[in-house]
């Protein structure tokens, strides 16, 4: 994957996002979202944590570590609500501005990066591209969720590829998560994408596989839907598995979501 392409989608996601949040009234920052306990406000406070990480790890590997100790002597839990903390005495307007500037920052010094070096990252070093992935995943799930608190179906678009190939590199985050040991087999991932493309990881003679549309797999990945509600689907035990933990995030899996939960909201095709 070229560094550019990917900072390229990354931040028409981020613009997406933005302009679900640029012209809400102010009561309507203070909406709950479906992530217990996070109302709107907290969704783009996140983002913009996010993004002030992962610029740190590309500009200031130093500040990096200093902001990731605490997670360590906390835990994972205590340092995300630690840093919506952070952002708590902020006007509608002022968090606006900081996901902002810190938006552009970030997409900045991730382009200043070599594509050939790495930048430290929470376990272990990742080359930019795949830390501007995870960016798109971040930003995926977390404007999802302040689509689903305000009613609005999401359109998406080819850019969630890189979506995709990183919840396949990642596919043993799951089993992490839950203190399970991955299983050897390797997985076939068979994706339609919303240009109605065909995209294909791991090898084509694998006995375990996931088909389905790519934006179902993705809000699949990122635990915005449950699986009975999506048109992913798998063949093999291990694959069927799967699709019950699967997850691009290190971290708590957390409660996900329950089947039906968003019956009356279509979620694209």
């Amino acid at each position: 994957m070229r560094l550019d392409e990917v900072l390229k989608d990354l931040a028409i996601e981020g613009d997406e996002v933005d302009r679900l949040v640029a012209d809400l009234e102010p009561g309507q920052w203070a909406l709950p979202t479906p992530a217990p306990g996070w109302t709107v406000a907290d969704q783009i406070a996140h983002l913009t944590f996010v993004f002030r990480l992962a610029g740190a790890a590309a500009a200031d590997p130093r500040a990096f570590q200093a902001m990731t100790a605490r997670a360590a002597e906390v835990g994972f839990d205590a340092a995300v609500n630690a840093a919506l903390a952070d952002y708590a005495g902020d006007t509608p307007a002022e968090l606006l501005a900081r996901w902002r500037d810190q938006r552009a920052t970030t997409l900045e010094a991730l382009a200043a990066v070599p594509p050939d070096q790495t930048v430290p990252w929470l376990v272990n070093p990742l080359p930019p591209a795949v830390l501007a992935c995870a960016g798109i995943m971040e930003v995926f799930a977390h404007g999802q969720d302040v689509a689903d608190a305000l009613g609005v179906r999401m359109e998406r678009t080819d850019r969630i590829r890189h979506l995709c190939g990183f919840a396949v590199l990642t596919r043993d985050f799951g089993y992490e998560a839950r203190g399970l040991t991955p299983p050897e087999a390797v997985f076939r991932f068979e994706l339609t994408a919303p240009s109605g493309q065909l995209w294909e990881f791991g090898p084509p003679d694998a006995a375990q596989r996931i088909t389905g549309p790519a934006a179902d797999f993705c809000l699949l990945v990122t635990r915005r839907r449950h699986r009975d509600d999506l048109a992913v689907t798998a063949v093999g035990a291990e694959a069927d598995h799967w699709l019950d933990i699967a997850q691009a995030y290190r971290g708590p899996a957390g409660a996900g979501r329950t089947p039906g939960q968003f019956a009356g909201l279509r979620h694209g095709d």
